[in-house]
């Protein structure tokens, strides 16, 4: 609910944005429309990620910096208001927040009718609170004494700034990334296809090239309007995002997901919308009918090509995009010859031909549940990111195989069986049965004297385990398994103070082996496997740590 009402705010705030910079309602409403029926948008604004959060913060710093420039006067306390924006986007996704940066910085310097050393300051005093705003909550974990707070997940060294720009800032650019499960190839192919490829063209690809057409269409018919002129403010503001963001995606070496994606969705969106008004107003240009007409064609063959990846998905849709699309186009290229009714009525069946695919995959993610770390939208297309952390891709039931996790254990989609002499009641796996024995709860705290019933590497296999018992498991290692907390003298100490009662050491299907993770969690797994007898549930290897060494 939370993301889902994010994304509604999104949707108007990138409404009342466009619509600030054409003057035109309808503007507002064609951007909010294509953000609303992005595949990837619909995806993440209903899932439980930071990414719908990270999206509205963006766009409202978009939306602050304009009204800086558009009202000079309160230009300090606008601008002052975006970069708090940006902090907050900062803190929740880190260093990503800091892409929009440039393109901001850029067309406050180009736009706002105020001296240059006034525009400067002005940034300087936007960054100020910015680093405000991103920076207290830094300071505070930093600062903080180790020994009394959590161990920072994702870092090596206990180190929320090492977290910062290794793990979560420049090791996503360079794939030099000391605690990552994957990398380079891992993460698919680098390069400007990526954006297009099988794993990562449907989420965001369809309307990708007729929002960069349409940039380069408004920026000629703009050129010569005055630098404080609000449908270049529009097009510099969003292109810059569009291309920044879009670039450091696709060279990017590190981790890298395809529902990241949703953060080039608003750029898309104004684009199309400020591109289209602009294409209108001047539809008289031979300029602007060719431009339209070669608009209409690319995105109807973009959408062929993307919707036969998905060959038993509406496999009629794609002929009737490309006829309807083709049509429109040659109608729009002779709209002088035409009556205006059909003028508009060719127009409409344009934007139609554009939105219908996308709006097709949207309106299919958001009709299926969606489970595990790495979601994705639309139809099953076959392809992968390949390699990584576990949690699945999120679409069971439409032949996408959980990646790292195995098919049977929580990780992933976990075998299920009827809970023993309870027909009717919900499923269990038969480990979770094991480790929710009667013998191992009590009155008090539900897991009798252990502070966890069970130790698993990685957060993605131990997070499993404790839904379905409802009980503590540890997760070595922390979210990949790879963090040196707990180290193996703290995990011994933990399992003979009689704290651990077992070790779950792998799934049925794959998953994390006894080996996986970092260092420190592959050493506790060996000390496990030496000291202790292992056993075999429902395809799940256990250790036992309640009795002792072997």
């Amino acid at each position: 609910m939370p993301q889902a009402l994010m994304g509604v705010a999104a949707v108007g705030l990138l409404y009342a944005t466009v619509r600030r910079t054409t003057q035109s309602a309808w503007a507002g409403l064609i951007a909010g429309l294509v953000l609303a029926t992005t595949p990837v948008a619909a995806l993440m604004f209903r899932f439980n990620n930071p990414d719908a959060l990270l999206t509205l913060l963006l766009i409202g710093a978009v939306y602050a910096t304009i009204r800086a420039i558009e009202a000079p006067g309160r230009a300090v306390r606008w601008l002052a208001f975006g970069g708090a924006l940006v902090g907050l986007a900062f803190l929740t996704k880190m260093l990503q927040a800091f892409l929009v940066l440039p393109p901001l910085a850029l067309v406050y310097l180009v736009a706002s009718p105020t001296s240059i050393g006034t525009r400067i300051r002005h940034l300087l005093i936007a960054f100020g609170s910015m680093i405000l705003a991103a920076g207290w909550w830094i300071a505070i974990v930093e600062l903080w004494p180790a020994s009394s707070r959590p161990y920072i997940g994702g870092s090596q060294n206990n180190s929320i700034l090492e977290l910062t720009l290794g793990y979560n800032g420049f090791g996503r650019l360079n794939g030099n990334e000391t605690g990552s499960v994957g990398g380079g190839g891992g993460w698919g192919e680098t390069g400007l296809s990526r954006l297009f490829s099988s794993e990562i063209g449907g989420q965001i690809a369809w309307l990708l090239p007729a929002a960069i057409a349409l940039l380069v269409l408004g920026l000629w018919f703009r050129r010569s309007a005055g630098r404080s002129d609000r449908q270049l403010t529009g097009l510099i503001v969003w292109g810059g995002w569009l291309l920044v963001t879009g670039l450091t995606f696709s060279l990017m070496a590190g981790i890298f997901h395809a529902y990241y994606t949703v953060a080039l969705a608003p750029a898309i969106a104004a684009l199309v919308g400020i591109g289209i008004s602009i294409v209108w107003d001047h539809r008289s240009s031979v300029v602007a009918t060719l431009g339209a007409a070669f608009v209409i064609a690319m995105t109807a063959a973009m959408a062929f090509m993307l919707l036969d990846r998905t060959s038993t998905f509406l496999p009629w849709l794609k002929y009737v995009i490309v006829v309807v699309g083709i049509a429109s186009a040659f109608l729009l290229v002779l709209h002088r010859l035409l009556p205006r009714r059909v003028v508009i009525a060719v127009a409409v069946a344009s934007f139609i031909t554009m939105i219908a695919a996308p709006a097709a995959y949207a309106i299919d993610t958001a009709t299926t549940p969606h489970t595990g770390s790495i979601p994705s939208a639309g139809p099953s297309t076959g392809g992968g990111m390949g390699g990584g952390m576990g949690g699945g891709m999120g679409r069971p039931g439409r032949g996408t195989q959980p990646t790292g996790q195995g098919a049977g254990q929580p990780g992933g989609q976990p075998h299920r069986h009827w809970w023993p002499g309870r027909p009717g009641r919900r499923r269990r796996p038969a480990v979770g049965l094991l480790l929710d024995r009667p013998d191992q709860r009590s009155a008090h705290d539900g897991c009798g004297s252990y502070t966890w019933v069970g130790a698993a590497i990685g957060s993605n296999s131990a997070s499993g385990y404790q839904l379905a018992t409802e009980l503590p498991v540890m997760a070595i290692g922390g979210f990949n398994g790879s963090d040196p907390s707990p180290t193996l003298a703290e995990f011994q100490k933990y399992v003979a103070d009689g704290e651990i009662h077992y070790f779950i050491a792998s799934g049925a299907g794959g998953g994390r082996g006894m080996n996986a993770g970092g260092s420190t969690s592959s050493a506790i797994s060996t000390w496990v496997e030496a000291n202790f007898t292992a056993q075999t549930v429902d395809g799940v290897t256990l250790y036992d740590l309640s009795g002792g060494v072997k």
